[in-house]
């Protein structure tokens, strides 16, 4: 049973930081059930032999819910500010999908053509306007990426400090 418990949450970390990279998956959220994992299975020990505390669980946790209200947020932000409308936000989403056809040149141009292409199709922006609008959607989407990708390293790793 010792060693399901061990493979799930280090599955659990690997998939944490695939989907912070991949939309559709909650990359920290998953990560956080790792260590989860671990600490209700008692592995949680690092390297010291101190076990892993509940107030250790739960700022992590709140890091977790922070992560992903910044991911949600930030995009939004980085498209308003330079310029660009909904429809951009709706456009890099949608161009996102589509380019996960092709990882992981086709998330970013992806997310770059349809942030450009709504602003320039259903928002009647110029060129100029509407390549700033794409630029700042494509910002915030990787500013979202990585924060969720730090956020589930840092716990994979202590995912492998706290296995015994």
């Amino acid at each position: 049973m010792s060693t399901v418990i061990i493979i799930l949450a280090v599955l659990a970390g690997v998939i944490g930081i695939a989907g912070s990279i991949l939309p559709g998956l909650p990359g920290p959220p998953v990560s956080w059930a790792g260590l989860l994992i671990l600490y209700l299975w008692g592995h949680g020990t690092n390297g010291a032999g101190e076990p892993m505390t509940t107030s250790f669980l739960l700022i992590w946790l709140a890091v977790t819910i922070l992560v992903c209200i910044i991911d949600y947020v930030v995009p939004a932000y980085f498209t308003r500010v330079t310029g660009g409308s909904k429809a951009a936000g709706r456009g890099a989403i949608i161009g996102l999908i589509v380019g996960m056809l092709v990882p992981p040149v086709g998330i970013i141009l992806g997310t770059l053509a349809g942030a450009f292409l709504a602003e320039f199709l259903v928002s009647r922006k110029d060129g100029w306007q509407s390549t700033k609008s794409a630029v700042g959607a494509l910002l915030g989407f990787l500013f979202g990426t990585g924060i969720k990708l730090i956020a589930s390293g840092l716990m994979m790793y202590h995912i492998i400090i706290f296995i015994k």
